[in-house]
């Protein structure tokens, strides 16, 4: 024991035990947090996991009645009637993620040359935060937006254009997807070097000629990467189509035709008279089986081009 600056005693070997226990504390806790942050990562996939074993489990007992051939190329889709070809559904998925894709990609590519290549910081400002408003709304809200303003401004251009249609449907799918391109596009174009660009400006490049010969090529795999989220996106979506695009199996590549979607179709079933353990009930988890495929091997299509194409600085 000693004796400190202010006349207090001062217990060395208290001292030295109570930095023993707090070191001995803190080598406990830097032991137990990667276990920890294993554990939330780990929660992820195995809600995926979860999420895909259930498909599997309830498509088996749907393919255990059904014939998985007649299934993926049967072009008729009642499931009341006992048809189930699944066609018209990946038809109508297609359909109304193409028309969006011919949306949103130019719109957004566009927005985010312009946000990243011409606006000035206030302008930035003020744009993007709108722009990303659109990807806050509720898609119930954009279904009805399709259905009672969309829909009626087509019909002045096109008279014979019924209520439900896939061209409204689409076109909205399309306009909530565009922040999603413009956002990880205007990222993608932000990290390219501005060595680059005053290299370009040097040999005497032009404004527009350094977006498209230097900076589109040198962001490209970020770009096609957001396009390719933004039409898994598309693939997924449901609320939209079932409001728009109306729930007519349809196997048709007319736009100005009511069809229905897989998603549509899993909300129509789950929420109508369906039977428990009924085929028509394992239908459900057999769409979403196919849905869950569309959406693994695009998302799985643009983690491949990232990497392909990735420019390194």
């Amino acid at each position: 024991m000693g004796k400190g600056l202010e006349g207090k005693s001062i217990d060395v070997q208290q001292m030295i035990e109570e930095n023993k226990n707090s070191r001995s504390i803190g080598e406990i806790i830097e032991k137990v947090i990667p276990y920890f942050l294993l554990l939330c990562a780990a929660v992820s996939v195995l809600t995926t996991g979860g999420i895909l074993f259930t498909l599997l489990r309830e498509s088996i007992g749907f393919f255990s009645e059904v014939n998985l051939i007649d299934f993926y190329t049967g072009t008729q889709w009642s499931p009341w009637s006992g048809e189930y070809g699944v066609a018209p559904l990946i038809g109508g998925t297609l359909l109304i993620t193409l028309i969006a894709t011919l949306v949103a990609v130019p719109l957004g590519l566009m927005s985010a040359i312009f946000l990243s290549e011409y606006a000035n910081d206030k302008v930035r400002r003020v744009i993007k935060p709108v722009l990303e408003v659109l990807a806050g709304i509720p898609t119930v809200v954009y279904g009805y937006f399709a259905l009672t303003f969309i829909t009626p401004m087509f019909q002045s251009i096109i008279p014979d254009l019924g209520i439900f249609n896939a061209l409204s449907g689409g076109f909205v799918v399309g306009i909530m997807i565009i922040p999603m391109v413009a956002s990880l596009s205007e990222d993608a174009m932000n990290s390219v070097p501005n060595a680059l660009r005053e290299g370009a400006y040097g040999l005497g490049a032009t404004r527009l000629e350094v977006v498209f010969k230097v900076v589109l090529p040198a962001a490209f795999s970020g770009i096609v990467a957001s396009i390719v989220l933004a039409i898994s996106r598309a693939i997924g979506e449901t609320m939209i189509v079932t409001i728009a695009a109306g729930a007519t199996p349809n196997l048709t590549f007319n736009p100005t035709e009511s069809i229905q979607t897989m998603t549509a179709f899993i909300v129509q079933a789950a929420t109508g008279d369906t039977t428990f353990g009924s085929t028509i009930y394992y239908s459900l988890y057999a769409v979403g089986l196919t849905l869950f495929i569309f959406t693994l091997v695009m998302n799985l299509i643009a983690q491949y081009i990232s990497r392909r194409f990735r420019e390194e600085y």
